[in-house]
């Protein structure tokens, strides 16, 4: 807690009275699929882990993979609009 006091108290004066910069789309896209990538290998690994079918489950890794990452570009998009818990 006093550590995240000092590095904002450090961080504010350092701007200057700048706003911080809002997130691209783009840059939560490159989030998306990073993340996605991760998520997806080990959606995989539990799929085969659980059926024992490799074809089935890179089938659901890949159907996992589209529908995570349009719910997460979507859900940055929202919270990059919320207001609260930004600091000025």
């Amino acid at each position: 807690m006093i550590l995240d006091q000092v590095l904002y108290n450090t961080t504010k004066s350092n701007k200057s009275n700048r706003s911080a910069p809002q997130e691209s789309t783009m840059r939560s896209i490159l989030k998306s699929v990073s993340w996605r990538v991760i998520g997806t290998l080990d959606t995989v690994l539990i799929s085969y882990m659980l059926t024992g079918q490799v074809r089935t489950a890179f089938a659901i890794g890949g159907v996992e993979l589209i529908t995570k990452m349009i719910l997460y570009v979507a859900h940055e998009r929202v919270w990059n609009r919320i207001k609260y818990g930004k600091r000025p």
